[in-house]
């Protein structure tokens, strides 16, 4: 591509690359001038004009960023192409879901060229219908093809998105005499319809281990969701005892994630279990969501899964809450 100024006589068929005042108005950057275009210059006074022009191997910024997003969505189901404009394809969630990503095949796509660029949500992110996945900028008027076809090939199906497969949770809540009741039922129904799913019943028991594991086991959901009067605060308090009596596992107590350290996470028999730590009473993002968006997706959680979610993981300052809080557990 060759960019610089020249005299009007030579601009027509060039892209325009800084946007100029005319007596009509304004022609912005990025347009392709034609004879009108030369002769509104004129009338404005100009004598020459800034231009990029192609180079006969070269890919126009639109064409350029419609091809790298179309192979970097190659394979996908659920992700929707933005029209091309200024260089630029936006990658769409058609629905709600996690975004998976080939993270060394995008960093090498980056890597082909500065004027070549991939931004995305970071792994593993949750997403809603219509939030935007991805960018696709090409930063220059044009770009070379073999560095487009490049880029392509590196980063083919390197963007996808898991939807839920489960559809539906329940919800057991222990409670105490001095406990909060069902306060913040209302916020985990959210984050379980966010996700497409249905909170299919919320149950009560008392905050013991007997109770709470009759409940468990008589659950429909395909998930089991448990918000305990007390926090848990080891593998043998009541919740992970309650899912032990009712014949289920319990594969990880506690994340490096605050808000959402005193997560529990296990199973009873195909259904997946989430102790969910307070803070899942209110509506910021904390822990519990990064785990339960995976698991409603049905994609695994494991142990050191949790234990990677350290980096990234100071989701919130809480100023009114003094680090540390003297004879309490933190949720």
């Amino acid at each position: 591509m060759k960019f610089g100024a020249v005299p009007l006589s030579e601009a027509e068929g060039a892209i325009l690359a800084h946007s100029e005042a005319v007596p009509e108005g304004r022609l912005r950057k990025g347009l392709l001038l034609k004879a009108h275009h030369i002769a509104q210059l004129r009338a404005a006074g100009l004598s020459a004009v800034t231009v990029a022009r192609l180079a006969p191997d070269d890919l126009h910024e639109d064409v350029a960023a419609r091809h790298l997003a179309e192979a970097l969505s190659d394979g996908s189901t659920g992700i929707r192409r933005s029209a091309p404009g200024t260089g630029r394809v936006n990658l769409i969630a058609e629905g709600p879901g996690v975004v998976q990503l080939d993270v060394d095949a995008i960093r090498a796509a980056n890597a082909v060229d500065p004027m070549i660029t991939v931004a995305t949500l970071p792994q593993l992110a949750q997403i809603g219908r219509g939030g935007m996945i991805a960018t696709i900028k090409i930063i220059s008027y044009a770009v070379a093809g073999d560095l487009v076809a490049r880029a392509c090939d590196i980063s083919r199906g390197a963007i996808r998105l898991a939807a839920p497969q489960h559809r539906t949770a329940s919800l057991i809540v222990t409670q105490t005499a001095a406990g909060a009741g069902d306060k913040g039922v209302s916020a985990i129904a959210a984050r379980v319809e966010a996700l497409d799913m249905r909170l299919a019943e919320t149950l009560h028991c008392p905050h013991d281990t007997a109770p709470l594991a009759v409940q468990l086991a008589a659950a429909q959901g395909d998930i089991l969701l448990i918000l305990t009067a007390s926090a848990t605060s080891d593998t043998y308090d009541t919740g992970p005892e309650a899912l032990r009596a009712a014949g289920g596992t319990v594969t990880r107590f506690g994340m490096p994630v605050d808000p959402g350290n005193l997560l529990f996470l296990g199973h009873l028999g195909a259904k997946p279990v989430i102790g969910l730590p307070g803070c899942a009473r209110a509506p910021s993002l904390n822990g519990a969501d990064w785990v339960l968006s995976r698991i409603a997706c049905g994609l695994d959680v494991t142990h050191d899964d949790i234990a990677a979610m350290g980096v990234g993981g100071l989701l919130k300052e809480i100023p009114s809450r003094p680090m540390p809080r003297r004879g309490k557990k933190s949720a």
